[in-house]
């Protein structure tokens, strides 16, 4: 008994210059097709056979997907705008169908041709699509960029965006919007992001930023802060506790071990002013970073660091652990500073949240807590390899009259351990 071969799917990038822009190969296909697929603007810049069935993609892919799963004895050409698989609809089929149902047939891209009007080349650009990305993750990639590339949206419009990042302190950007490529009325705006900020365009619009040469990779309100291991005096602290505050050194070796991503999800619990928390953000900044902290004070000090230091993925949280996180995501990393006998017990409901693979560090201040923590750790049966310690003893130079002298930091342990599973 055979089997029938399944018609392969071609997707065929189109620009405004519709059919006569096309390859004689791809000119073919289209003409051939039994099913021809795209948005009405693509299928409108095609004539074919009136034996050929259409299909509108609207915003229903998944219809489509559906559709052409269902129609492999059929030659079906699916139309989409530019580069097929450059933030388009192949990527999306691809991922449905599996690749080897299709043939790619690309046209020039949006983002090529907008990069070209503005004769600025794109290889080592920040390209990304605002239809899939949060504007607030954008701009902070933006922020260390030479150049960027955005596809825009109705909501995440180039004003929208030179606004966010004006809001941000991020000036040093000229920016052109590049309107309507490759038709009739295209249109390139240039100028300064404070003037695009109070301009409107066209829903169909490719927006290039271009920093200003010899200009910091960060607002002058941030020049001297660091990714981590931020001077203590840099945060907000209260009076009656300062110094309490989770030492810059300390700081350094515990986000290391943490072992932080991009995408990180990351609670810190017993947060106190957060300085931990702000600087996993800054590392995190597509992720989310918890700061769980039970003293309103510190609470009110964890959301006045956070918009000191501009970051936009950390959520403070009110209350008191393990009650504060029970509505939380799974962590893949968490931080736990303490000094009473509750952390014992917090280190191990907290191990029991991480996901797999997850890190767990634990900040303490006395040899006794070191003792109940990694015994607790050590128990675990699905720990990967040991649970590491470090005594943290530092001192650090000043200066008195015209003499060095060390001034010494409490003595303090960092305990860490893995979690088993990846």
């Amino acid at each position: 008994m055979s089997t029938a071969i399944a018609e392969k799917i071609h997707v065929i990038g189109i620009g405004d210059d519709g059919i006569d822009g096309l390859t004689a190969a791809a000119r073919r296909l289209v003409h051939e097709a039994d099913l021809l697929i795209g948005a009405e603007r693509s299928l409108a810049l095609v004539p074919t056979r009136p034996t050929t069935q259409r299909m509108l993609i609207g915003g229903d892919l998944e219809g489509v997907a559906r559709r052409l799963s269902e129609s492999t004895h059929l030659r079906s050409v699916v139309l989409a705008t530019g580069d097929p698989l450059f933030y388009g609809t192949a990527r999306f089929l691809c991922d449905r169908l599996g690749k080897e149902r299709f043939e790619v047939i690309p046209h020039v891209s949006s983002m090529q041709l907008a990069f070209a009007r503005v004769k600025e080349s794109w290889d080592e650009a920040y390209l990304t699509d605002l239809a899939s990305q949060s504007l607030e993750h954008v701009v902070e990639r933006i922020r260390t960029a030479q150049k960027a590339g955005l596809f825009t949206t109705e909501k995440a419009s180039p004003p929208a965006v030179a606004k966010a990042l004006l809001d941000r302190g991020i000036d040093y950007f000229t920016a052109y919007v590049c309107e309507n490529l490759g038709s009739p009325d295209e249109c390139v705006t240039q100028g300064p992001l404070s003037d695009i900020a109070g301009l409107t365009f066209g829903p169909l619009n490719v927006m290039i930023l271009l920093r200003k040469p010899n200009l910091p990779d960060r607002p002058a309100r941030m020049i001297g802060r660091r990714l981590f291991g931020n001077p203590d005096e840099l945060f907000l602290q209260s009076q009656p506790k300062r110094g309490l505050l989770t030492p810059a050194e300390v700081r350094c070796v515990a986000l290391s071990e943490l072992d932080l991503g991009p995408t990180s999800v990351v609670w810190d619990v017993g947060a106190g002013s957060g300085s931990v928390a702000i600087e996993a953000a800054q590392i995190a900044l597509g992720g989310a970073v918890y700061a769980i902290e039970m003293d309103p004070e510190d609470y009110q000090l964890i959301s006045g660091n956070a918009e000191r230091f501009g970051v936009t993925s950390l959520v403070p949280v009110l209350g008191k652990a393990p009650e504060a996180w029970q509505g939380l995501p799974a962590p893949d990393a968490v931080f736990v500073g303490g000094t009473g006998r509750q952390v014992r017990t917090i280190v191990d409901l907290a191990y029991d949240r991480l996901r797999p693979g997850g890190r767990l560090v634990v900040h303490v201040g006395s040899i006794d807590n070191v003792a109940d923590v990694r015994r607790v750790l050590e128990d675990k049966p699905d720990k990967s390899g040991v649970v590491d310690v470090w005594l943290m003893q530092l001192s650090r130079g000043t200066h008195q009259l015209d003499q060095l002298r060390f001034e010494s930091i409490n003595p303090s342990f960092l305990i860490r351990v893995v979690r088993g599973g990846v």
